[in-house]
C-alpha cells in the first residue's frame, strides 16, 4: 500500500514541477529580464535540496512504474510483486546513494 501512496505522491510532485517549469520557461518570451530574475531566485540551497527531491521522486516513480507494468502485463507479476518491490528498493538505493553524494558535493561547491 505504501508504494501505491508514494507512487501517487511522486506523480503529483513531478506534475507540479513540470507545470512550474513550463510557466517559468514561458516567461522568456514575455520578458527575458523577468525570466532571468526568476531563475536567479532558484540559485539557493533550499531549491538545490528541492532539485534533489525531484531526482529522488522521478527515480522512485520510474522504478515503481516498471514494477506496476510487470504486475499488470506479466502473468507471473502478481505472484512476484513483493519480490519486485524489494528489487526496486535495492536498485533505488544503489542509484540514489551515489546520486545524493554527487549532488551534495556539487551543492557544497556551488554555494560556498
Amino acid at each position: 500500500m505504501w508504494s501505491w501512496v508514494l507512487h501517487r505522491i511522486t506523480g503529483a510532485t513531478i506534475f507540479f514541477f513540470l507545470f512550474v517549469h513550463v510557466l517559468d520557461t514561458a516567461l522568456v518570451r514575455v520578458s527575458p529580464q523577468t525570466y532571468n530574475e526568476v531563475i536567479a531566485t532558484y540559485k539557493t540551497p533550499i531549491v538545490g535540496l528541492m532539485e534533489f527531491g525531484l531526482v529522488a521522486a522521478v527515480g522512485f516513480h520510474a522504478l515503481n512504474g516498471i514494477r506496476i507494468i510487470l504486475i499488470d502485463f506479466w502473468s507471473e507479476g502478481p505472484r512476484h510483486q513483493k519480490t519486485m518491490l524489494w528489487v526496486i528498493a535495492v536498485v533505488y538505493l544503489l542509484v540514489m546513494v551515489p546520486a545524493a553524494v554527487t549532488i551534495g558535493i556539487h551543492m557544497m561547491e556551488h554555494f560556498r
